[in-house]
């Protein structure tokens, strides 16, 4: 059962009883404040109705909603001080696409680095006829970030610059991103491991070998004036160098990690059901 508790919709008479106390001992609260404080107190008291009701510990989580980062964390800090109970994390109406993206990543980044936190979501507004899956592809990116779980296959790639005017390395970095998430369904029941796999997708010379080493498989696309040659290096090592045009290049990518996850990553035994 989860308790959850919103900074929108609280017991007015709480809310009202606190500003009094705030005004008649002088405390000098802010309105923010007392609000994250009747928050705490809501979620603990309708914890602990539940528990005098029959629930056990382990069937409750609580969650606290607030759409501002800084509340957030401040009202989790606290509920996770007082309470051993789990605790979901979400930064409600957190809004659209890049800023929805953003404020949850910095609200539950904090409080998931500091050991806060067991469950999380990512609100985002979707845009007209949007994909739903991008509140999952973020909370999924925003763990695996923090080294706390792997989900799939991570792609560096460069962010562009004066030595990069052509759009290949954008248009091929994309593309890989998007085989991974495609193709991850099917690996991850296959092969033990390929989540933690790196790639990179680098635009010139000047950072694309070192990063390109760095990953388990990376390539290094030409930069402005550079040869319109590709080395792909592996597990640190330059295993070859590939040309050609965009659509050759990605087909020819994919296949070096088709045939890097078939030889690194052990395949799953398949389960045999005993009758």
């Amino acid at each position: 059962m989860r308790i959850g508790v919103n900074g929108g919709s609280l017991n007015q008479e709480l809310v009202m009883r606190k500003m009094q106390e705030n005004t008649d001992k002088n405390l000098g609260k802010d309105s923010e404040e007392i609000i994250n404080e009747c928050m705490l107190i809501s979620a603990l008291e309708s914890t602990e109705l539940a528990l005098e009701s029959g629930l056990r510990h382990d069937q409750i989580i609580i969650s606290c909603k607030t759409s501002r980062p800084r509340d957030l964390i401040t009202v989790y800090r606290d509920l996770s001080a007082k309470t051993e109970q789990p605790l979901h994390l979400g930064l409600t109406e957190a809004g659209m696409g890049m800023k929805g993206q953003i404020w949850s990543a910095a609200s539950l980044g904090v409080l998931l680095y500091e050991g806060i936190g067991d469950t999380i979501r990512i609100s985002l507004t979707p845009r007209p006829g949007g994909d739903r899956r991008e509140e999952v592809y973020a909370a999924c990116e925003l763990l695996q970030a923090l080294g706390l779980r792997s989900f799939a296959p991570s792609v560096t790639a460069c962010p562009g610059c004066g030595r990069t005017t052509s759009t290949t390395f954008q248009e091929l970095a994309e593309a890989i991103q998007g085989y991974v998430r495609d193709m991850m369904p099917m690996w991850k029941t296959q092969y033990e491991g390929v989540e933690s796999m790196t790639l990179a997708v680098m635009g010139c010379i000047v950072n694309g070998p070192g990063e390109s080493k760095a990953a388990n498989i990376g390539i290094s696309l030409p930069g402005t004036g550079e040869a319109p040659r590709c080395p792909v290096y592996i597990d640190g090592k330059k295993d070859v160098t590939l040309e050609g045009t965009y659509a050759e290049l990605a087909a020819a990518f994919q296949s070096l990690v088709d045939n890097y996850i078939a030889k690194k990553y052990p395949r799953k035994v398949a389960e045999v059901s005993a009758r």
